[in-house]
């Protein structure tokens, strides 16, 4: 079994910075691409961001370009989300999620092409 353990949320003020991890660990495995996605309290889980392993091509939702970066560390088996020029509309609970198989980019931004996902971390920001 695959586990994922976010870390690196917590309370900021707009404007400022917060950095994610994610770690996996349990059986070896070899992700074909990592995500992050988010969900607002009363809303829907959403895409944020996702880096396909082999080539490193990097996906954003429009709300979070130029202002969010992620990366991975393959020999860590770790992907990190640098969440800079933060908003309150970025307060969210953020997840980790990993794919084994491959899949068209076209569906990079759903959550069904995700296999395994962590618990998520809380990142809240304030005015």
């Amino acid at each position: 079994q695959v586990q994922l353990g976010e870390s690196g949320g917590g309370l900021v003020q707009a404007g400022g910075s917060l950095r994610l991890s994610c770690a996996a660990s349990g059986r070896t495995f070899s992700s074909y691409a990592m995500g992050w996605f988010r969900q607002a309290p009363g809303k829907e889980r959403e895409f944020v961001a996702a880096i396909i392993r082999s080539s490193g091509n990097e996906y954003y939702a429009d709300s979070v370009k130029g202002r969010f970066t992620i990366s991975s560390d393959n020999a860590k088996n770790t992907v990190y989300l640098q969440m800079n020029s933060l908003k309150p509309e970025d307060t969210a609970v953020y997840y980790c999620a990993a794919a084994v198989s491959s899949f068209s980019i076209r569906r990079v931004r759903i959550t069904t092409s995700y296999d395994y996902w962590g618990q998520g971390t809380q990142a809240t920001v304030s005015s």
